[in-house]
């Protein structure tokens, strides 16, 4: 083989080392990128009778944008191994299997209990009257 025969083998040789390292450059990114997502993801844990939105995921055309696709309020009667939760809907009473990720929490909102009301005119006129005589307007 000559000389130019042999610098083209050895230029081909390194290509193909190059492109090893990045395939396996690629290979590490990939993982790590991976790991990262996966720490970041939360995992919802249900306990039995807590109350969950239903996320529905049926493809429909010309649906209003604007429009919620978490339908619920249903309670979970059962969890299983693996992310399957077992919810049952209070108003028809069927019970169903769904995968944990459809589903988050239903926050009921606050208990509204009696607050006492304060007047805050006196408030106002006592502050008004300590304004007026420091800067010594009558």
């Amino acid at each position: 083989m000559d000389e130019s025969g042999e610098y083209h083998k050895l230029q081909f040789q390194e290509l193909e080392n190059i492109r090893n390292e990045s395939y396996e450059n690629a290979a590490i990114f990939k993982e790590r990128t991976k790991a990262w997502h996966d720490k970041m993801l939360a995992r919802e844990t249900f306990i039995v009778g807590q109350k969950v939105f239903l996320y529905i995921s049926r493809l429909r055309l010309f649906t209003g944008k604007l429009r919620s696709r978490w339908v619920g309020p249903f309670i979970a009667t059962q969890v299983f191994q693996h992310g399957v939760v077992e919810i049952r809907s209070p108003s028809t009473e069927k019970i169903f299997k769904v995968n944990g990720h459809r589903l988050k929490p239903y926050y009921e909102g606050f208990q509204k209990e009696a607050v006492e009301g304060i007047d805050l005119i006196p408030f106002m006129k006592i502050d008004l009257l300590i304004l007026m005589s420091s800067h010594d307007i009558k």
